[in-house]
This record gives structure tokens, sequence and C-alpha cells, in this order.
């Protein structure tokens, strides 16, 4: 039934061009893995799996140098491409199947303190480097705040941290996201399951390359993007849906959803509540969640965030700024939404160009 449902759908859109207009060129990205899609743009490829110490084995991507045409300018940096458990690209356990809850019961704490340190101290082992540069986006800006605040050692590896979009709090959130922490937590899981939170399926690849890449409806799923991250259109490539949905969302664990729930109700950047003092008791010994300090964190930060960000709001960027100990620049962009930073057309401009600018002057 399901199939015969998906084939009327593409079948309906198909004879549709007059209507819904030509579908855009299809860009083949849209269904490499990662190591294809750097090779695809000339880049050479490495790829490793990182055991962390609780068991989960993450997906980890290199490009060790820059392109060897020398008409293609780049900056040369060795790059490596993080993953947090759970996602597309590291959804594998040395004692549990993705299939259990036991796989899922976690959020952006383990993140931060497994995942991160792991794949941070392989990369210095491998490279030699006893320093790196880290750069990280929205939830990836979340992990670097608690880890290289109550990790010592780990923060000493770290030459500058480069915070896109930074969230800790979000208390002034204006995304739908935010209705999500008015769901009572048992509510949330029967709703949810108690597993993964948006994972990758063929739904998405469907609308990436059938719906979105649309002459009309393009515009519609912009919309609907807009309404989660924030307003931005002009900056947005529509004629890369294909790609963007290709890959995206990733997916994720619902405890880590609930953690972020949990963070909109209080206002406050804490560990997670796992639900009675009792349980808390046990993995914080003490009753209630600890908060994160980001003033302990003493790496050098810099930081963009955008002014039509709907989750990392600018208010709650303004309350953390001023946490931020050793703070090297921060830079606001008026029109920017929370994925500008990433498909943005002017990013380079506005962003990437500063960090190698600032690399290069480190």
């Amino acid at each position: 039934m399901w199939l015969l449902l998906v084939t009327s759908v593409i079948s309906a859109f198909g004879g549709a061009h007059g209507l819904f207009g030509k579908l855009g060129p299809e860009n083949p990205e849209a269904n490499m893995n990662v190591s294809q899609m750097i090779t695809y743009w000339g880049y050479p490829s490495e790829e490793y799996e990182v055991v962390t110490e609780d068991g989960y084995i993450l997906g980890v991507y290199r490009i060790p140098y820059g392109k060897n045409n020398s008409e293609n300018i780049d900056a040369g940096y060795d790059v490596w491409l993080g993953n947090s458990r759970g996602n597309t690209w590291s959804r594998k356990n040395v004692y549990y199947s993705p299939d259990s809850v036991e796989f899922w019961a976690f959020s952006f704490d383990e993140m931060a303190k497994y995942d991160l340190p792991a794949t941070i101290d392989f990369i210095v082992q491998k490279t030699g480097q006893e320093k790196i540069h880290y750069v990280g986006h929205s939830q990836g800006t979340t992990i670097g705040f608690i880890a290289f605040s109550t990790n010592p050692a780990l923060a000493k590896k770290i030459k500058t941290f480069y915070a896109l979009a930074p969230v800790a709090t979000v208390k002034y959130t204006e995304s739908p996201f935010k209705k999500i922490s008015l769901i009572p937590t048992f509510l949330f899981k029967v709703i949810f399951s108690n597993k993964m939170f948006l994972p990758h399926n063929y739904f998405d690849q469907f609308l990436g390359s059938e719906v979105c890449s649309r002459e009309v409806l393009d515009l519609l799923c912009s919309n609907a993007l807009f309404i989660f991250c924030g307003f931005d259109k002009k900056n947005l490539n529509v004629s890369r849906f294909d790609v963007y949905l290709g890959h995206n969302p990733a997916g994720t664990s619902t405890q880590d959803l609930l953690h972020w729930a949990q963070i909109a109700r209080s206002g406050k950047f804490q560990a997670f509540n796992w639900g009675s003092p009792f349980q808390n008791m046990l993995r914080y010994n003490q009753k209630t969640p600890p908060y994160y300090n980001v003033s302990a964190m003493t790496v050098p930060i810099a930081v963009w965030n955008g002014g039509h960000d709907i989750l990392a709001d600018p208010r709650d960027v303004a309350m953390l700024l001023p946490k931020l100990s050793n703070l090297l620049y921060h830079k606001e962009i008026p029109p920017y939404n929370h994925l500008d930073f990433i498909w943005a057309m002017d990013a380079p401009q506005e962003v990437y160009n500063e960090i190698v600018t600032m690399m290069a002057e480190d």
C-alpha cells in the first residue's frame, strides 16, 4: 500500500510540469557518501573509525591537504570532519545494537564527555600536532562549550574555537521546536519513541529530488525550512535542495531533543535531568543536574551569530558573550538565520574567509 501511494505521488509530480515547473538540475552529491563528495570536488579523502570510551564508533573524515591543481585556490589546511553518535555516519556501538533502547540513551552531554574528546585525541595522535583549530556550528558549539569548560586537558589541545550560531541557553528561541518543550516527558516518548529522532530516510531524498527541485515548489520548501530556522530567502541556493535533503536531517536520539526541551523550560545551561533525584545522584553525585559554567572555558574563541536566527536567538547569544573569558572576536550578521552559516551563498565572504585569515595569523 505504501509503495502504491509513493508511486502515485511520484507520478502526480512527474506529470505536473505545467503546474509546478520543471525539475532543477540534479546534483550528484545528493546520493553520495562523505568520502565520495570530497573526492567529487577534487580533494583527497581519508576515512577513519574512532571508538569512544563508552563504545560508540564514530565516522571521522579527513581532507589531508588542498587540491593539487594550482589553478584552484584554497588554503591547503588539514581538515577533519567529525560526527556525533547516532547520526547517519556514526550509528554503531561495540556493545549495543542501534535497534536497542540502550544505544539511544544519550544526549549532547555524552557527545561532549566522550565523542569530542575521542575525536580530538585521535586527530592529535594521528597528525602529531599539539593543538588544533575547532570549528563548531549549533550543537557543535554546545558540546565545545561543555567539553572545553569541564575538561582542561582537552582544552589545552585547542588553539582557537570558532563558534557559528552558538547555542548554550535557548531561553528566547522562537522556533516551533520550543513548543515541544511543553509536552510532558512520558507523552514525548510515546509520540517520538525513546530511540531515534529525525533519522534520514527515503522520504527526505524524495522531497529533495522530486519535490523541492520544482521551480514553484522550492518557495514552499524554503518557507518550511525558514519557519524552524529563521528567514533569509535571498541567501538560499534552492538549486541545491536535493543535496541538502539528501543528507539532512541526519538523526539523533529522542533523549537529545528531551535535553533541549529541559533547557528551553529552565532557561539554564545544565546537564540532562534523568527524571528523579535517585537517578541524578547515580550519575552526578547530586540530586539535580549540574550547571555548565561557560566562564570556566579559557580557550580563545571567535563568535558569529545571525540576527534572524530563531534557534540561536540574538538575545541568548547576548547572554552568552559576557561569560566568554577569552573572546577574540564577535560578529553578528543581521540577515542570517541558523543554517546560513553552512548554506548561505555569501557565507565565504561573511564568515569563512575571516576564519581562514584568523587561522593564518595564529
